[in-house]
């Protein structure tokens, strides 16, 4: 319930709130942590604050991920979930659908993803981020999104699909598509949505034809032995792979690097630890940089699928309900000093990947790409500084997402 002896509710979803969502979410925590208001696209939403209720919710069975228990669904359509995911044909995915099917299809991909693989993708990382910073070495500056953290995870969410070298600059063409209109327009990312179903259409036919040892021919084999993957499936499931396993780590890059410059103590302590080869910190660094300032302000929709009670308020079925990862990761009842960064927290058990069996099924691949990323810029770039005052950075205000649209940077010396 609202506390009617508050200060005024804090105004969301501006450019202001875009910049700095952490004093309104605070004020939500306090007087109104089950927070029911209009989003952006006139849905009426429940906003889930504090890190008790949110760990509840993410786990709750009642709080459906099939849009299709909204109570809006019928006359509402395309307000929710990704924009031109239900026009393409690309709706059966994991963050759409509930168990028995979410357990099968999460069962396939899966395998993709186990401390193995990660593993054995580790070199192509490494080579790939330092190919990166070649391209911009001898200039002294750079755009750190733009240059960086935007293609890193592109070209490897690509290789790890299977995308031939020649077909990843498209990728990388409809990805920013989707990165430039997050927060606006909904025609550019349903445009460039379309497209990328045109082409994994294509090259799932190429694939069944000629297999190889990427994700997508092992989808098909998958689905050629019994599994009953249809060729919907296989597509939805690379899309979605891509939609949430590039943007995530872009952000989780520009935000963790822009908190680091930002808090210059903790980004030496963590300089002189990788330059000790101690490889600790960086480990519990970037999980602090998830929970501090995540990549993933929201947590995709949840519908309730009967009247429920959560945080002391009644959410009617149908309702919409999305979970504050950004709220909950600050919250005092959890974590000690929860607006400071502190890159050596051990008692860490952040939301950032989520929690239940939506937890995210790519966070070995985004953590080896973060901490990749990270410990070759401190290392290779070793006085990287800001480049633009911080007031001036303009943030994509979406609703899922939260990262910065550019992060201008420079240096002096840039190491091999």
């Amino acid at each position: 319930m609202h506390d009617k002896n508050a200060s005024p509710a804090p105004a969301l979803f501006t450019w202001e709130f875009a910049a700095d969502p952490y004093p309104a979410y605070a004020w939500l925590r306090e007087h109104a942590p089950v927070h029911r208001t209009a989003l952006p696209s006139g849905v009426e939403a429940w906003l889930v604050t504090r890190y008790a209720d949110a760990r509840q919710a993410l786990a709750d069975q009642r709080l459906s991920k099939n849009p299709g228990h909204h109570s809006e669904s019928a006359h509402g359509k395309g307000k929710v979930g990704i924009p031109g995911e239900r026009s393409a044909n690309l709706m059966t995915h994991l963050l759409n659908i509930d168990p028995p099917d979410h357990t099968r299809l999460r069962r396939l991909v899966s395998k993709a993803f186990t401390p193995r693989r990660v593993a054995e993708f580790a070199p192509r990382v490494q080579e790939l981020t330092d190919q990166l910073i070649d391209d911009f070495c001898a200039k002294g500056e750079a755009d750190l999104i733009h240059d960086f953290a935007f293609p890193l995870p592109i070209y490897a969410i690509c290789d790890l699909l299977g995308v031939p070298p020649e077909d990843q600059d498209d990728f990388r063409d409809w990805a920013g598509m989707m990165i430039r209109h997050g927060g606006g327009p909904r025609g550019g990312v349903a445009r460039a949505v379309k497209k990328m179903r045109t082409y994994l259409a294509e090259l799932i036919h190429r694939k069944r034809e000629n297999p190889g040892e990427d994700l997508i021919s092992g989808l098909i084999r998958a689905s050629d032995h019994g599994e009953h993957l249809t060729e919907n499936e296989a597509a939805a499931m690379a899309f979605i792979l891509l939609f949430a396993g590039f943007e995530t780590t872009v952000n989780l890059i520009g935000n963790g690097t822009y908190a680091l410059l930002r808090n210059p103590g903790q980004r030496e302590r963590l300089q002189r630890a990788l330059a000790e080869g101690d490889e600790g910190l960086l480990a519990t660094g970037v999980e602090e940089l998830l929970r501090y300032d995540g990549p993933v302000e929201m947590a995709t929709w949840r519908f309730a699928t009967q009247d429920l009670t959560l945080g002391g308020q009644r959410i009617a079925e149908g309702d919409p309900v999305l979970v504050v990862l950004a709220a909950a990761d600050r919250d005092p009842e959890r974590f000690t000093e929860p607006d400071t960064l502190d890159l050596a927290r051990s008692d860490n058990q952040h939301l950032g990947y989520g929690h239940g069996i939506h937890y995210c099924l790519g966070a070995p691949l985004a953590r080896l790409e973060g901490q990749t990323a990270l410990a070759t810029l401190l290392r290779r770039l070793p006085d990287l500084r800001l480049a633009a005052d911080p007031e001036e950075l303009r943030w994509r205000g979406g609703l899922i997402m939260r990262g910065l649209r550019t992060l201008p940077v420079e240096f002096t010396a840039c190491t091999k």
